[in-house]
């Protein structure tokens, strides 16, 4: 996605379900997509249960907003966020939301959001309910992922081999491979070829979708992995088809080496 400096966001966090250690991750990739103008974080910030938040409250401009318990055991963070949301939603010109936590209960008012027409972006850990991430515009875990590495040694061989199996354990993943499927579908030309930014675009407008999640650092990478499709780079565009004629399944024709520099493609 393009950078866009009259993009406004509203970064709200739920500090009670949210690492603070992760807030520069958060802040970074929303850096991508405009400018986070209002940041706020809820918590009972009389707990100690939040001292790791202060500092990164200070280094990032964030501002605490106050949600005492009003019962034992229960707290007012939930709603404080959400009354906060409404009163953005109809106040400020904010494009875009960031939720960050991995509370499902907040799904209501991220499809509430999104059927004013904004964006929601959505940030948890691994044990964030499906409900949730789906309701998104897009989600990104805060767990860093595991890369596929080339290993050589002998000690490393185990892993070697088990990352061999990589392709093999996402052709076995069907929402992945349909949803990647359509995408280059949609937008083949008459020879099977579909650009790269086009089919992300595609696949962000379906739904929450990160190809770091899958332990790629680019979307590229991922399509690369899966002999069901090939791959081919000419200068800077990169180039996706499906890799199946009269029903055989074919390898990619194009080596994936290039003279290009991959850091310049943000795909």
């Amino acid at each position: 996605m393009t950078l866009s400096h009259s993009n406004s966001i509203a970064l709200l966090i739920d500090a009670d379900n949210a690492p603070a250690a992760k807030i520069e991750f958060v802040l970074s990739e929303l850096a991508a997509h405009g400018v986070v103008n209002i940041r706020r974080a809820y918590g009972n910030w009389t707990k100690s249960d939040l001292a790791g938040w202060i500092k990164v409250l200070h280094e990032n401009s964030i501002q605490p907003m106050q949600s005492f318990d009003l019962v034992k055991g229960k707290n007012a963070t939930d709603m404080a966020l959400v009354i906060d949301a409404m009163d953005l939603l109809y106040t400020k010109k904010v494009n875009t939301f960031c939720l960050v936590s991995s509370d499902s209960d907040f799904t209501p008012l991220i499809q509430r959001l999104r059927a004013d027409g904004k964006e929601v972006f959505g940030f948890g850990e691994q044990k964030t309910p499906a409900p949730f991430i789906n309701a998104c515009s897009r989600f990104i875990y805060l767990e860093d992922p595991k890369p596929a590495r080339k290993t050589t040694t002998k000690q490393e061989s185990g892993e070697a081999k088990a990352e061999l199996q990589t392709g093999q354990n996402l052709k076995n993943n069907t929402k992945l491979i349909t949803t990647l499927r359509n995408a280059v579908s949609s937008s083949a030309d008459d020879e099977g070829w579909a650009n790269l930014s086009n089919i992300a675009n595609r696949i962000n407008n379906e739904g929450p979708f990160d190809h770091r999640s899958y332990g790629f650092k680019k979307l590229v990478d991922l399509f690369a992995a899966i002999d069901l499709f090939e791959v081919k780079r000419s200068n800077n565009v990169i180039s996706v088809r499906i890799a199946k004629v009269g029903g055989k399944r074919l390898k990619p024709k194009t080596p994936l080496a290039d003279p290009v520099d991959d850091d310049d493609i943000p795909f």
